[in-house]
């Protein structure tokens, strides 16, 4: 099916591919269970980063994706405080999985294997450096940044 607009048949089928190759890494058929997933990693990551940093990271993604990545977003109340894994964990966890018989940290772990397949690998290295050192834990091994030096800034997109 397509709509007659290239933009659109374009985002469509970008966003189709996130999806199934989220639905891939969790081995699961459901692509609403995938889209779910999708969605609430994004804004747990979103809020996580500040207000700033989401704007950019929000532009490098496709545009559906983008819709529903600033999809109810409260700017006044990020970045969210989130320093351990077992609480960024629970933020995605109970607003999605709960009730599921999927592992939360599985989820976010395959989200940001596709972040990392999907986007630019610099704008991906922003994204992690601004999130806490036990955070970063997540993120694929092969994207993990250079530790900064002790008293300097995690980066900015400036």
């Amino acid at each position: 099916m397509t709509t007659g607009l290239d933009v659109f048949d374009t985002t469509l089928q970008q966003t189709n591919l996130w999806l199934k190759d989220l639905m891939q890494r969790l081995g699961t058929e459901d692509r609403r269970l995938a889209y779910r997933v999708l969605s609430r990693t994004l804004h747990a990551v979103r809020d996580r980063i500040g207000p700033a940093n989401a704007v950019h990271l929000g532009a490098q993604l496709p545009m559906l994706v983008r819709g529903f990545y600033y999809e109810g977003w409260h700017m006044a109340g990020t970045p969210t405080r989130e320093r351990l894994t077992e609480d960024f964990l629970e933020h995605v966890n109970c607003h999605v999985l709960r009730g599921l018989r999927l592992d939360p940290e599985k989820a976010v772990r395959a989200v940001f294997e596709v972040m990392c397949d999907k986007l630019d690998p610099g704008e991906i290295e922003k994204v992690i450096r601004v999130f806490p050192p036990e955070l970063r834990n997540l993120w694929p091994g092969s994207r993990a940044p250079v530790r900064r030096e002790r008293g300097t800034a995690p980066a900015q997109y400036l």
